[in-house]
């Protein structure tokens, strides 16, 4: 029986919407993924920990706040400093079209901006993992 890909969905920061966030988790687990949503509000320190007790394939931020390039740029080297950087990181939210090369070059492997559709997000997540 081969393992189902297993995403954490994380709401990093002050950024207190998060309908956006559940709707994609529940897509994601209506494809057959394993979704863990760690709730809004979390610090990078706790979507590390949370990343390493569930034994997740990728990491998918939501951010609507602006702060993409922060978190993502804090918890890529705070995965990397843990030997964690096998780890996957995809963004999704109110991502800028000028900031996605500059996602990339941080080390994240997918960005998802506005009009994305579930079916684009699920094949991207097995194209990467296999």
């Amino acid at each position: 029986m081969e393992r189902r890909l297993r995403i954490l969905v994380a709401k990093p920061g002050l950024d207190g919407h998060d309908t956006g966030a559940k709707v994609v988790a529940r897509a994601l687990r209506d494809a057959g993924l394993e979704v863990i949503y760690t709730g809004l509000r979390q610090t990078t320190d706790q979507i590390v920990s949370a990343a390493l007790q569930e034994d997740v394939d990728f990491i998918g931020l939501s951010i609507l706040s602006g702060t993409h390039l922060f978190h993502a740029e804090k918890l890529i080297d705070q995965l990397r400093e843990k030997g964690m950087g096998h780890i996957q990181v995809i963004v999704g939210g109110c991502i800028p079209q000028g900031d996605v090369p500059k996602l990339k070059e941080l080390g994240v492997a997918g960005v998802f901006r506005p009009g994305t559709s579930f079916e684009e997000l699920v094949a991207f997540l097995a194209t990467e993992k296999n």
